[in-house]
């Protein structure tokens, strides 16, 4: 009988799920995928609250430390520290992926995807809503812009899971109906990371359902 992988990935198709799916690949970790349907309500389900308490993907489960660990931040955090791939060399570089990091979370992240929701899931025609949402997104992409211009990379001349964190809702601008023409070095950044072999299959993976989910291993795995 084939062992399960010591890794567990709780994922779906959106930009959380896609951030780490992109940082699983880069690492060449092995790891056995769930995909959960969102529609359906998958995130709810009892044994699946039991990983992530707060009924969101992505999650992972590491059954070789019997550690569950959710929020994809904290996610592509603990996997470079533990692997050592990404991995900062320096504090300064750390504290800058880290601050980076903690911006696409608290800012791109709920931004972008609060326009994404008034656009396309909302019922009602809220313009101020999406008016608003649309014009903090923009100022998003002109300070990361504007970071990139000096830069290579968003905290620093080395590619992170900052990189991963933002570009995996950076690069939603058609399907917010954005114009980025104006942010010339987000563009050619988007594009040398779209480029990335593991990048491209990590958004591949999210798509392609590895294993319907039926039933969810504990937390701990086993």
């Amino acid at each position: 009988m084939t062992q399960p992988s010591d890794l567990a990935f709780y994922t779906a198709d959106t930009p959380n799920g896609q951030k780490v799916s992109i940082f699983l690949k880069e690492a060449g970790l092995a790891y056995e995928q769930f995909d959960l349907d969102l529609g359906r309500g998958d995130q709810h389900r009892p044994d699946f609250l039991k990983i992530n308490p707060n009924g969101k993907i992505p999650a992972i489960v590491d059954r070789k430390a019997g550690l569950a660990v959710f929020e994809s931040g904290a996610i592509l955090s603990y996997l470079s520290s533990k692997t050592g791939c990404l991995l900062p060399t320096t504090q300064a570089e750390n504290i800058a992926v880290q601050q980076w990091l903690h911006f696409q979370i608290g800012g791109i992240g709920p931004m972008l995807g609060q326009l994404w929701w008034f656009l396309h899931a909302s019922k009602t025609d809220n313009t101020e809503a999406i008016q608003r949402y649309r014009t903090q997104s923009l100022r998003l992409y002109q300070v990361t812009d504007t970071r990139l211009s000096g830069s290579a990379f968003i905290a620093s001349n080395n590619y992170s899971i900052a990189d991963i964190a933002a570009f995996s809702w950076l690069r939603t601008w058609e399907e917010l109906h954005l114009d980025i023409t104006p942010y010339p070095h987000v563009r050619r950044w988007l594009e040398e990371i779209a480029a990335r072999p593991a990048v491209q299959a990590g958004l591949l993976a999210t798509k392609v359902s590895s294993r319907p989910v039926t039933e969810l291993p504990n937390s701990t795995g086993g």
